[in-house]
């Protein structure tokens, strides 16, 4: 998905920083529409849901958890991807935001231009060409076609980055991951240093607790990163 097709629904109740973000957004060529509230955004993502949400975490009335809680949970939205922002300097919060399926965070203040580079990351779909074939381990099977996961012949939802993150470690074959080679492929990072590597480590967690029994599967090499056991 290129800048210039990309809808991006900024929602974010300072107006001076609102402003901001859709200045430099719309300057790289992307579309904007914004909101004010956790009520207002959700009321405008569902009359037209856009392609990408950058949440402010504290909102008046509905803060941007809840926003995140609601859109995960609704089946319309459930794949929207979301960057949240954030004043707090608590990584208990962005860590509760990775958890209830935000794709990335941005802590305040930030770089315009580090923004405009999180949001072309989140956007970039798989690299073309790339094997779309479905795979199977144990009880696990996923495919890419119809972008299904299940275990044991039961569906489990998967947010769009765990879905890209189990794919990634089953193409691998039994191979070790490192955290940055995931950084790269599934977050669409260049470097380890652009985004924290412990969006990996949550990732990581919150698809183990969906896997159920098969969750032992996903083994962690200390000072390396995952792989997935093939035994």
């Amino acid at each position: 998905m290129s800048a210039v097709t990309a809808d991006v629904l900024v929602v974010e109740d300072e107006p001076d920083i609102r402003s901001l973000i859709v200045h430099h957004l719309e300057r790289e060529g992307f579309r904007c529409r914004t909101a004010a509230s956790g009520g207002e955004a959700l009321a405008r993502l569902r009359s037209a849901p856009p392609d990408l949400v950058v949440l402010d975490l504290m909102l008046p009335g509905m803060d941007g958890l809840e926003v995140c809680r609601r859109v995960r949970a609704d089946p319309a939205t459930a794949a929207l991807p979301i960057i949240m922002l954030t004043a707090k300097a608590d990584e208990v919060d962005r860590v509760v935001g990775l958890e209830l399926g935000a794709d990335d965070y941005l802590t305040k203040p930030f770089s315009t231009k580090e923004l405009v580079a999180r949001v072309r990351a989140v956007l970039r779909r798989a690299r073309p060409g790339e094997a779309s074939r479905a795979l199977s381990v144990g009880t696990v099977s996923l495919d890419p076609g119809r972008h299904a996961v299940s275990v044991g012949g039961r569906p489990v939802e998967l947010t769009p980055k765990e879905f890209d993150l189990l794919h990634a470690l089953l193409a691998a074959a039994g191979r070790v991951l490192s955290r940055e080679h995931l950084l790269n492929r599934v977050w669409g990072y260049a470097r380890a240093d652009e985004i924290e590597s412990r969006t990996v480590d949550v990732h990581i967690r919150r698809l183990r607790a969906k896997l159920g029994a098969e969750d032992r599967r996903i083994a962690t090499i200390k000072g390396v990163g995952y792989r997935f056991e093939t035994e």
